[in-house]
Parts: C-alpha cells; structure tokens; sequence
C-alpha cells in the first residue's frame, strides 16, 4: 500500500484582482502548505473501491462516493492513461479525513492531488505536464497548486504557478469554527473586484521581515465571509489573544491560521484554545518548504 499526505494549504494572501467574463474571479495569492492535513492510501484490488475514515470523515460519509474529489481524480488519471493507450487496473483508495471539510484550506483539493500523486507511482504512469496540469484544473481551481505542494504564488484563476522560496517554516495555529461557509456566497458578496495585485513577496530569508511585509497584504475574502459567519471574527480575536503575530482567514474560510514565534508557543497556544473553544477545530502545524 503506498500512502501519500495531503496537507492543508494555507492562503497567506489572497488579493481578488478581477473577474473574466465566464465568471471565474482571478486571484493573486501567496500560498504554503502545512505538515498537518490527510493521507491518502492506494493498492492494487480485483475492484475499484473507496474507503473513508479519520476524525472528520463524518462530514463526507453522507457524500455520493462518485462526487468525492479523490474518486473524481482516479476516474480523471485513468481517463488520461486510456487516451494514451494505456488500460490501468482497479485500485483501493483509502482516505484519512483530518481536515475539516470545505473550509478553505484545501482539503478536498489536496485529496485529489495525493490521489494523483500517489496513482500515477502505483500504475508508473507519468503523464506529461501539460497533461497533469489541465486535468488538476479540470478537478478544480485549487487542485494545480496543491499537486505542487510548496510555497508559491498562485494567478490567474489558480493555474498559473511561481515558486517562493521561504528560507524558513513558519509555525501556525490552525482554527475552524465548525460553521459552514458558501464560497460561491462569499465571492458573491465581494464588494469590490479589482483590487490591487499582491507586492512582491519580502524578506523571503528573515521570517520577521516577511511577516512584517506579510501584514501590508491582505485576504479580499475575509471581509464578505466574516460578514456571513460572525464566527471567524471570533477565531481571529482568540488567535491574536493567544499570542499570534498575525492572524488571517485562509481562502474562503472558515477557517484561520495565526503566526507563531515557535513551535513550542504554537502548542501551547493551541493547547489554550482547546480548553476555551471546545468545539473548534484547532491544530498546531507547521509550514513546509
């Protein structure tokens, strides 16, 4: 069985900078991933089957099977594989759900991309990349970034990628409120949609220059989304209570990241969180290069 993680992607920025005429916004976003998120797990079998577990599983076990991101990515590989000739045998697909689901950090989007990853190892199937590309688009906006899976700037509507390279991880406290948020809701209620595109990224090799340069940018989502779900404004407010240096929602929310100074004071202020806010989600993290 090989097994391949799916990590959380975190929106450090995310400036909205217009909108195409198909509807699709164009976005202008500094992303990280963080060692804390899913796993998927993949095997040969007489049969194609997907099996779901983990601590957030229930939030998808009523989901049809056929609309999961990780079995719509399998069928999308493997239709790639047939137009090249080739006929890929059945597999297991086992997903380890850790991430609260539709709660902008990526964790559908990161699923799909493990699957692909993983798949494309089990069958030795290596697609080209203009191939990888469009199929991860096709999965959905997010999905190109997270089968890069390193800090990067992300244009356009998600597909047009640039490296960033952080000399550093940044040590994060992850919070969800446990309150649904409806991206499309949240981009409708943009007020504004031509903003300002994110400044180049500064003191890529001095964490407390670029979180100092991190505080000049901003997410065009939160506004509209904390206007929906009051709750993030909560996170937000016990993340900078908690010691955080910076606090922001991540994508469309609902769930916010807040900057640490360590590891150790990432813990504890996790640990804090947990005993005041039960019901969240939290988890402490950090970036990876």
């Amino acid at each position: 069985m090989l097994r391949i993680d799916a990590p959380a992607k975190i929106n450090l920025a995310l400036h909205i900078t217009g909108q195409r005429a198909d509807g699709y916004h164009l976005i202008d976003s500094l992303v990280v991933f963080a060692e804390f998120g899913d796993q998927v797990s993949v095997e040969l079998s007489d049969k194609d089957g997907f099996q779901l577990d983990g601590p957030e599983a229930a939030a998808l076990s009523s989901e049809a099977a056929s609309s999961n991101l990780v079995v719509r990515a399998r069928d999308a590989l493997r239709d790639a594989a047939r137009r090249s000739g080739l006929d890929m045998p059945p597999v297991g697909i086992y997903l380890d759900k850790r991430l609260p689901v539709a709660s902008g950090i990526g964790g559908g989007s990161a699923d799909a991309a493990a699957t692909i990853k993983a798949l494309c190892e089990l069958w030795d199937y290596r697609p080209g990349p203009e191939v990888l590309a469009k199929l991860a688009l096709d999965l959905g906006a997010d999905v190109p970034m997270c089968l890069d899976g390193k800090p990067l700037t992300a244009r356009g509507i998600g597909e047009a990628l640039n490296p960033v390279e952080l000399g550093f991880d940044l040590d994060l406290v992850i919070v969800n409120p446990r309150v649904g948020v409806s991206t499309p809701s949240v981009f409708s209620a943009l007020k504004h949609r031509n903003n300002a595109p994110l400044p180049s990224p500064e003191g890529l090799n001095d964490k407390d220059r670029f979180v100092e340069w991190l505080r000049t940018t901003r997410n065009d989502l939160q506004p509209p989304a904390q206007q929906m779900v009051p709750a993030i404004a909560d996170c937000l407010s016990a993340l900078r209570h908690a010691g955080a240096s910076l606090a922001r929602m991540s994508g469309s929310g609902a769930s916010c990241f807040g900057v640490f100074d360590s590891p150790g004071a990432a813990q504890a202020a996790a640990a804090d969180l947990q005993q005041q806010h039960s019901g969240w989600f939290i988890a402490a993290t950090q970036t990876t290069r």
